[in-house]
């Protein structure tokens, strides 16, 4: 822990998970089975994915840390959930390349906005080429550093404060309860935020002896203690998803 309390991340960027882990960006879901797996990508995600979510799909799975992004059928229902709540403003803490990012501009209106943040700009910088051909790189607002100090900034004047319709967190696990400390004073009553991976390839639910991946043993008492925060908040109302790795989505209600 770093000396201003906030817990530092010593896997962030540098992890690769081990072979055979059930992270791999083809098949980044907790079923058992892959070809139901495969069977789900190709009749619901691949046959209406827009051309330029299928092209930065396939450039993120060539980069050495693909695993961080984003499962395509995760991404698909992300687009639909920001149509269906009439989403204009968003956020996005944890970018990579871009490709959930590229998911939420493309549902956006014209005048749709989206404060994005990530600690690698040279990361969004390999999609960017592909959001600007998309047509949606204005809608971005996207700022390099961690997202703390800028989460205070935002949090420090009230005109921001209710005014995000989502936000979608897929970052440092171990600092989601941070994050959720100031968001859920700038989502808006009625808004969503979603906390990405909180089912953490299934490690929740194993034994506390089990003999797991460094990297997943490191946060996954970080995504149990957020989950436990999260059930008994009463500012929302929860929904755990065994969508990708899992997201639990959570509604502002007062």
């Amino acid at each position: 822990m770093a000396a201003n309390g906030i817990y530092q991340d010593p896997f962030m960027h540098t992890w690769k998970p081990e072979a055979g882990a059930h992270l791999g960006f083809g098949h980044k879901s907790l079923l058992q089975s892959d070809d139901l797996y495969q069977y789900i990508l190709e009749t619901s995600v691949y046959p209406r994915e827009p051309e330029p979510m299928k092209e930065l799909r396939e450039m993120t799975a060539k980069q050495p840390l693909n695993t961080m992004a984003t499962s395509a059928d995760e991404n698909i229902f992300l687009n639909m959930l920001l149509k269906l709540i009439n989403a204009k403003k968003t956020m996005e803490i944890g970018v990579y390349t871009g490709y959930s990012l590229l998911a939420t501009a493309l549902a956006l209106p014209q005048d749709g906005k989206i404060l994005a943040m990530d600690v690698n700009k040279e990361h969004y910088e390999l999609g960017l080429p592909i959001i600007e051909k998309a047509g949606v790189a204005h809608k971005i607002d996207f700022r390099e550093g961690p997202a703390l100090p800028i989460l205070d900034q935002l949090v420090e004047n009230d005109k921001n404060h209710g005014t995000f319709d989502f936000i979608f967190v897929d970052a440092d696990k171990n600092n989601y309860l941070n994050y959720h400390k100031r968001l859920i004073e700038l989502v808006k009553v009625g808004g969503l935020i979603g906390y990405d991976n909180t089912l953490w390839n299934g490690s929740v639910a194993a034994p506390a002896d089990a003999s797991l991946p460094e990297y997943v043993t490191y946060y996954r008492q970080f995504v149990l203690e957020v989950n436990k925060a999260l059930a008994v908040d009463p500012r929302i109302e929860i929904c755990m998803l065994s969508i990708g790795d899992g997201i639990t989505l959570c509604r502002r209600i007062k």
